[in-house]
């Protein structure tokens, strides 16, 4: 008996079966899953397409019978929306802010954890770690109140505040892990080439963490955008997020659809464009944390 004959002698059923299993037939499976779950994805696409009459009496498949339906005029009427169009503006001011602070302490942070002495530095790192599993709802009202008494609440300063203080413990854990993976042969090499902390942090550490950071930056930036329950706390009232305006159109016009339709899928698509934008980089540090 050969040694593949052995081999496959020693497998057993359910290893057998999953590898039979890794050809066509999971790639097709895989594929209807897929399909199926963008189907709500594509039935907002559509129904952003149609005239509130159209949606109100049949459903968004019956656009590809009829594509006499179709019809932008729901974006123009979005587009004239000042509501929602200052709520994206106020999203992107909030986001965007929030998403930079936290790559940025984080990567200061995450280096200093992993690279530098200093006294407590296991104590406060350890500090760090008990700080994720703190749930934001344990927080809001006392955060609430110590926002009240400084000034930032109903602010986007308190709400970018707020983003940072509860994205940092994460960012400072995932980085510092990262980087703590860096072959200690090669700083220690650049050390003696003269490069001291923030040339040997900029040079070095960075474009070899460009994936973490660029992982972390993707989640970050989709956690704020799609945040609700911050934004509704804490944001402005006058100059709410996309999600918060969103809400409200429900609250106020129930049968507003013609704006909430293309509203919803414009706030949804702009992040997404986002992952596509940074694909390769977010694939490279979740592959790269893999095999570390």
């Amino acid at each position: 008996m050969t040694v593949v004959g052995v081999v496959k002698a020693k497998q057993s059923l359910p290893a057998r079966i999953a590898a039979r299993a890794g050809g066509g037939a999971l790639r097709v499976f895989l594929v209807l899953v897929g399909l199926f779950w963008l189907m709500p994805t594509v039935g907002l696409l559509l129904s952003s397409l149609r005239s509130p009459s159209d949606i109100a009496s049949t459903g968004w498949w019956k656009l590809f019978s009829e594509p006499s339906q179709l019809t932008f005029h729901n974006y123009s009427t979005l587009l004239d929306n000042s509501t929602i169009t200052d709520s994206l503006l106020s999203t992107v001011v909030i986001t965007v802010p929030a998403t930079v602070l936290v790559v940025v302490i984080g990567s200061f942070a995450g280096y200093a954890f992993a690279w530098m002495d200093f006294p407590g530095r296991d104590w406060w790192f350890m500090v760090v770690v008990s700080l994720l599993v703190v749930p934001v709802q344990v927080a809001l009202v006392p955060v609430a109140k110590l926002f009240g008494e400084i000034g930032i609440f109903e602010t986007t300063v308190g709400v970018i505040t707020f983003h940072v203080a509860f994205g940092l413990p994460f960012a400072i854990f995932l980085l510092r892990n990262f980087f703590a993976e860096i072959p200690r042969e090669l700083l220690e090499a650049a050390r003696l080439d003269g490069a001291g902390e923030v040339r040997l942090f900029t040079r070095v550490v960075l474009p070899l963490g460009g994936p973490a950071i660029a992982s972390l930056g993707i989640f970050q930036f989709l956690w704020v955008w799609n945040d609700m329950l911050v934004a509704l706390i804490f944001a402005d009232s006058k100059h709410p997020p996309i999600t918060v305006a969103l809400q409200q159109q429900v609250r106020q016009f129930g049968n507003n659809i013609d704006v909430l339709a293309p509203g919803a899928f414009v706030s949804m698509v702009i992040p997404l464009a986002v992952f596509f934008a940074f694909q390769r980089q977010f694939v490279s540090g979740v592959m790269a944390g893999a095999v570390k």
